[in-house]
């Protein structure tokens, strides 16, 4: 549980989404089952339109794989960490809305998914770093997805070897409209 420095008091959530941040390093300590049964139960629980939860998420051992890891990502820091979470999503079984324009969920879904277990990760000390930017052919091919399977976001997981950079965020003014555009 990552803690405020000033005794072990667990942070907020507002501290917590403001601790998270984007890790490039990690120590090669490996993860406890524990830890990774808690993050794992954090993407479960997120909420999924209509509670399909069309989702997979596939835990990948690092050791030895590394060649792989650096096909899907082209970063030494992806396949360092103990262990990489790749969230998939099943489109055949999102929600979707068809009474007006048939968009699919699926995707809002596995963000939704990978934001729970990015947190949890945080909350417990550990560190994540969401990539998108990978090669998908490559990654349906080391994970062997079933047809109807899309690889949609990875994360490698593992304890941090570097620290924050500070964030750059848009001021809120520029992000919020009221009432309309």
């Amino acid at each position: 549980m990552v803690e405020d420095g000033k005794g072990g008091t667990p942070l907020t959530f507002a501290e917590l989404i403001r601790a998270r941040y984007a890790v490039r390093a990690y120590r090669p300590d490996p993860v406890p089952d524990d830890l990774l049964a808690q993050v794992l139960e954090a993407g479960r629980l997120a909420p999924t339109a209509a509670n399909r939860q069309p989702i997979g998420i596939i835990v990948v051992h690092t050791t030895g794989r590394e060649a792989d890891l650096g096909r899907i990502y082209e970063r030494e820091w992806f396949g360092q960490a103990p262990l990489v979470l790749c969230v998939c999503t099943v489109p055949g079984e999102a929600w979707a809305r068809a009474k007006f324009d048939g968009r699919s969920y699926a995707d809002v879904d596995a963000a939704i998914v990978m934001d729970h277990m990015v947190l949890a990760a945080t909350e417990m000390g550990l560190g994540t770093c969401w990539v998108a930017a990978f090669d998908p052919a490559a990654a349906r091919e080391f994970l062997k997805l079933p047809d109807g399977v899309e690889p949609l976001l990875f994360t490698p997981l593992g304890f941090p070897a570097d620290q924050p950079r500070p964030k750059e965020r848009r001021p809120l003014a520029e992000l919020v409209h009221r009432e309309r555009w």
